[in-house]
């Protein structure tokens, strides 16, 4: 065991460290952060809209226009997504490089709207120009996010090359960044227009929204949101949990632009009144994380009433209260899990037992499908269940989880438990 924690150690780790700090993977999860009040704000105002009550729905059914109302918030936040990222990932980026983050975020943003298509309408006999406002929501995420790595890319090189204009010494700074930021930014556009005309007259594509959403996101989306493949992410977040890194930081960068399209996809379909359709969706990760990664609240309330260590019962005592609003961190390092082998065997079986329940269960009916309500990810269990389900069963199925928790990591527990007291137990007669 010890040669195995060496290795992970000397090995495994400064390369998942590097990994993990590259960055444009780090622009892009601290873009994906940004939408997340957005999400959240939006979520309240759907739950506000939609609220699973019989009496409630019929009341809202006959008056159509409070309901109405209450969309107003919803679109002008959860659907808002994709500019927000875009900026987002524009600003971090160039923040990076040591570049003005504010002209390239907002750079990003116009060469979003530059490859974005336009519609023309008739309406009372007057031609209208326009843009599908869908494109603003999580639909457009996967372009907004490559549009803003290559605008920003090309705008922090011609800042390195010094090809701006130079102001005179008395200009206020804040003019003199906006000139500076005149040739960078001709070019970017330039680059992108490029690439749209490129795209629109020499493939057989409409857009470069039709390019990424053929050959990136249906890829992407099928393998991340399939029964394999959604085993297959939450065991490499826990994998890299194992081995002291934030699995759901480093997994988030990759497969929550994905999510968040598919609860997008979900909150559409509520607030039109038809069934939702995705299984697996940004809610997906809280209704099987109760407790945190690996669903440890079992764990955590076996040493808290079951412990017969008195650093095990302690531990357990002080991690209860995080524990609930989905804080593991204490257990992770405390208990540990982190660099414990033996632990590893009980929280790499978490993942597979609750993502086989929850999809399944979904798919069966037997539980109801998430729809749309992404709440904060410190919404305690049970409630966050009925929160994203809009139903009890979603309740009931983080119940099961909790008992398998408790069930599955319980005789390792006994183990080290065990273990401690003989510890405790050395310890005192040495003090004697």
């Amino acid at each position: 065991m010890n040669k195995i924690t060496e290795y992970l150690q000397e090995k495994v780790m400064p390369k998942a460290n590097k990994i993990s700090n590259e960055r444009h993977l780090a622009a892009l999860r601290d873009a994906m952060v940004l939408t997340i009040p957005f999400i959240i704000i939006g979520s309240i105002f759907l739950i506000l809209a939609s609220f699973p009550i019989p009496a409630y729905t019929e009341f809202l059914n006959q008056h159509q226009g409070i309901r109405d109302a209450l969309l107003f918030p919803f679109n002008a936040t959860f659907n808002i997504v994709a500019l927000v990222a875009t900026f987002g990932l524009g600003y971090r980026l160039a923040e990076s490089y040591s570049v003005d983050p504010l002209a390239s975020g907002c750079i990003a943003l116009a060469s979003y709207f530059l490859v974005t298509p336009r519609f023309s309408t008739t309406i009372d006999e007057v031609m209208v120009t326009g843009i599908d406002t869908n494109y603003f929501t999580s639909q457009g995420l996967f372009v907004g996010l490559l549009i803003a790595i290559v605008s920003t890319e090309v705008y922090r090189v011609v800042i390195q090359k010094n090809l701006t204009i130079k102001m005179p010494d008395g200009v206020p700074p804040t003019v003199a960044k906006s000139f500076t930021a005149v040739i960078p930014g001709f070019l970017v556009v330039l680059v992108v227009w490029a690439i749209r005309l490129l795209v629109e007259n020499l493939t057989s594509f409409d857009s470069i929204h039709s390019v990424v959403r053929v050959m990136l996101e249906k890829p992407l989306t099928h393998l991340g949101t399939s029964l394999g493949g959604t085993i297959i992410v939450f065991l490499v977040i826990n994998l890299l949990w194992c081995i002291g890194l934030h699995g759901s930081i480093i997994a988030n960068s990759v497969m929550l632009p994905i999510w968040l399209q598919l609860t997008s996809a979900n909150a559409a379909s509520l607030a039109s009144g038809e069934p939702v359709k995705n299984i697996v969706s940004a809610e997906f990760r809280y209704l099987i994380f109760v407790g945190g990664s690996g669903a440890t609240l079992g764990l955590v309330i076996a040493m808290a009433f079951f412990a017969k260590s008195k650093q095990l019962k302690q531990l357990g005592r002080l991690s209860i209260g995080p524990g609930i609003f989905g804080i593991n961190e204490p257990v992770l390092f405390g208990f540990p899990i982190v660099f414990n082998p033996i632990m590893w065997i009980p929280f790499l079986i978490m993942p597979i037992v609750t993502v086989l329940i929850t999809y399944l269960s979904m798919q069966t009916g037997l539980v109801a499908k998430p729809i749309g309500v992404l709440p904060p990810g410190t919404t305690p269990p049970l409630i966050s269940g009925y929160l994203m389900t809009g139903s009890l069963s979603g309740s009931v199925l983080q119940l099961l989880i909790l008992v398998l928790s408790f069930a599955i990591y319980f005789p390792f527990f006994k183990l080290a438990d065990m273990q401690k007291v003989k510890e405790e137990l050395v310890a005192s007669e040495n003090l004697e």
